[in-house]
């Protein structure tokens, strides 16, 4: 799919994304190039992403990027997103000219979640090669996990998106053995 452009092929309709153990900027960027070619990506488990750096240093750099704020109001911005998903969303924004109709209209076409929610659990997802945390991360170097640092920030729900996923894994084990046996039996008859 991310070579599809180069090859010629027509866009696939959506693209879902499991963001798990993908670096959190290589994956950013692959994706803020896709939505503005005009490719609709949604991402799933924004909270498994992981990012270079141990969780404490992230958290002294998370600090400093809290302190910026309005001066007259800070209700006028930046804000602070405490959420994953949020946070994901930010970093891709960063990457994309928002501003302009065509950085608004790419924006338009992503959407992101913590977990994997209902119409996408039953979707194939797909993951980026290029910004896998094993192939980019030299074994032994530090990183942490998107999710902890948001908790520490101050996300309250990460208790509730893993008893949610435990119980999507379940119906999703459920179904791959079914599918399996179909297969089975039919390759036997």
């Amino acid at each position: 799919f991310f070579h599809c452009v180069k090859e010629g092929r027509m866009f696939e309709k959506v693209v879902i994304i499991d963001c798990r153990a993908h670096m959190l900027g290589r994956l950013a960027s692959i994706i803020a190039k896709e939505l503005l070619n005009g490719q609709h990506v949604v991402c799933v488990r924004t909270e498994e992403i992981n990012i270079s750096g141990s969780l404490f240093r992230n958290q002294l750099k998370w600090a400093v990027y809290m302190h910026k704020s309005n001066n007259v109001n800070p209700r006028r911005g930046p804000y602070h997103f405490r959420a994953p998903s949020r946070m994901l969303f930010r970093v891709i924004r960063g990457m994309i000219p928002h501003k302009t109709a065509r950085g608004a209209a790419a924006l338009q076409r992503l959407k992101v979640f913590e977990g994997v929610p209902t119409p996408y659990d039953k979707m194939k997802r797909v993951v980026v090669p290029d910004a896998l945390r094993v192939t980019r991360l030299k074994p032994g170097r530090p990183f942490c996990v998107l999710g902890d640092l948001a908790t520490k920030a101050g996300w309250k729900h990460q208790d509730l998106i893993k008893r949610l996923e435990d119980k999507r894994k379940v119906r999703s084990d459920a179904y791959y053995q079914k599918k399996k046996a179909a297969i089975a039996a039919k390759a036997s008859a």
